[in-house]
């Protein structure tokens, strides 16, 4: 019952991010150029935050097109799109699992019976 719940906020998440950025494209179009940028620099890893970050700034006072917010909850969704569509660079960002993910985890292990322990009590 939890795991579902999990489940169904992470999906939401997913949701709520593909809807922003359906409405701001030129993000993940910047996302891109500038991870390629990095890439063709030499680097072998980097931090979607410092593309993110870049992202901001370039909007916010190079272009001074007023206000722009890119929230911090979509910046992993952008790595994830980046190593999809990108698979020769999958492993550029380093990634974490989701919160939700996480808890979908620890949830399983615990609905896993412990079969060393099983085994050892009828080996007694």
């Amino acid at each position: 019952m939890m795991i579902s719940y999990y489940e169904k906020k992470l999906q939401e998440r997913k949701e709520e991010w593909w809807e922003w950025h359906k409405n701001n494209p030129k993000v993940w179009e910047r996302f891109r150029d500038y991870t390629l940028e990095a890439i063709r620099s030499g680097r072998k890893h980097y931090s979607q935050w410092a593309i993110i970050n870049r992202i901001r700034w370039n909007e916010e006072i190079e272009t001074q097109g007023g206000e722009f917010k890119i929230s911090n909850n979509y910046i992993s969704f952008y790595a994830r799109m980046f190593h999809a569509k990108y698979p020769e660079h999958e492993g550029f960002f380093r990634l974490k699992p989701f919160k939700e993910e996480k808890e979908i985890s620890r949830l399983e292990k615990l609905e896993e019976p412990d079969y060393d322990e099983e085994t050892r009590l009828f080996s007694l």
